[in-house]
């Protein structure tokens, strides 16, 4: 995942599920061989600054053009209800609309991203804004020329301050719906109306209409190893033996096992009980909408451990949370090791960003389904202090919240914290 161009794009993980997320998931196939460089970089040998095989060809890169994008740009697609991709963290999203069954189009968004540097504030995380509506002919032809736009006008003198969302906030996004509909020669239709229910995975057993099974299973913070009384690895590598249909990730960290015939199901489920996989229902709520990225010690930019502390932290907080009449009440719970974003945690109800070994910055009060921001709540805080801050919070939650009302929203309607929608707020 580097470079200045168009990183792996995401979507549903499923496109078995309907014929709606099949066509939704070609979309995103077309988008991601679109925007793959052309570069034959890797077709190429140096040694002792030399080229000694390969470089025949001269690069041509039609989009990108001989200075590439001026930062990364990230791509998603997502299929209402579910906004498992977290689509407003993107550069680019599709939200795809149906009608009748069918795939009618896609509402666009820009500018998301998560990324900023602690104690600069002119960094910041941003929601993407809505863009208008294309028809799925139209989407490649909008879609390169968002991105040509950022090309020719995004920050290339400072790399904090190049990626799409700030282009955007520096010119505004009246400006730039009109410089890409300029480009394209029409103009984008309204958007059209959708609704987010949550940002996690559903968990669980899914047959699609061809009668074959597809089940998603927990993978705590995506670490595939075995454990004691739940040999994962173990289990997946003799499930992998007999499977014939796909092993799927998804945005969330997590793995579906997709395309089971009805007659391996059976087998595959005696495999899961044996191993000790299929354990969803053993999980809490909290612990099922968790997130966490790897930082120490396998990135070197982390400043605090990430998802190797998580795990013991909600051990703590799910006592809290059975104590409160919580256990099985979801809670999207996000950590990174540093302000950079990885696992989204700028879009967590409770949010922990690393700031040094054992300290925390704790943010509140995002939406559940993604589309609000959280707001600092308390800055350099350990792990007692997180758990005196949140013990009477999730206890308040628990006595004083509406029917239905989520953790967010709580902590928003209490005057907790502010909500948070425009990036450029985040730090007010």
């Amino acid at each position: 995942a580097c470079g200045d161009v168009n990183r792996n794009v995401m979507c549903n993980p499923n496109p078995y599920q309907s014929p709606l997320h099949h066509e939704v998931y070609e979309v995103a196939r077309q988008i991601s061989a679109h925007f793959t460089p052309q570069t034959t970089a890797y077709h190429e040998i140096w040694l002792d600054k030399k080229l000694v095989a390969g470089g025949e060809r001269k690069d041509e890169e039609p989009i990108y053009g001989k200075h590439y994008l001026p930062r990364k740009f990230k791509t998603a697609v997502a299929i209402p209800p579910h906004n498992d991709v977290d689509i407003f963290a993107n550069d680019l999203g599709l939200i795809a609309i149906e009608e009748n069954g069918k795939l009618a189009g896609f509402n666009l968004t820009v500018g998301g991203g998560m990324g900023m540097t602690h104690g600069e504030p002119e960094t910041y995380p941003r929601l993407a804004d809505i863009l208008g509506f294309v028809t799925p002919d139209q989407v490649l032809a909008v879609a390169e020329q968002i991105v040509t736009v950022q090309r020719d006008y995004g920050d290339r003198t400072n790399r904090k301050h190049a990626r799409l969302k700030y282009t955007i906030d520096d010119r505004g996004i009246q400006w730039f719906r009109e410089e890409v509909e300029r480009r394209l020669g029409w103009k984008l239709a309204k958007a059209r109306p959708f609704a987010f229910s949550g940002n996690g995975d559903v968990y669980g057993w899914l047959q699609s209409p061809d009668g074959k099974w597809h089940l998603t299973l927990f993978i705590q913070n995506g670490r595939i190893i075995d454990r004691e009384g739940a040999p994962m690895m173990t289990g997946l590598r003799e499930i992998a033996a007999i499977h014939d249909g796909d092993f799927r990730l998804t945005g969330n960290q997590n793995l579906m096992l997709a395309n089971i015939s009805p007659k391996k199901k059976p087998v595959i489920e005696k495999l899961l009980k044996k191993y000790n996989l299929h354990d969803t229902d053993r999980q809490t709520g909290l612990r099922l909408n968790a997130m966490a990225c790897v930082a120490f010690p396998t990135c070197g930019l982390a400043m605090a451990e990430s998802e190797r502390y998580l795990p013991s932290l909600i051990d703590k907080l799910d006592v809290v949370m059975k104590e409160a009449g919580l256990e099985q009440d979801p809670i999207v719970i996000r950590m990174t090791g540093c302000p950079n974003g990885c696992a989204r945690p700028y879009l967590g109800e409770i949010g922990f960003v690393g700031k040094a070994p054992g300290r925390y910055n704790l943010y509140l009060g995002a939406g559940f389904a993604g589309d609000r921001l959280n707001k600092l709540y308390q800055e350099n805080v350990n792990e007692q202090q997180i758990l005196e801050i949140l013990t009477p919070l999730l206890h308040r939650y628990g006595k004083e919240r509406k029917p239905g009302e989520k953790f967010g929203d709580f902590v928003i309607r209490k005057k907790i914290v502010r909500a948070t929608r425009e990036g450029k707020d985040f730090h007010a």
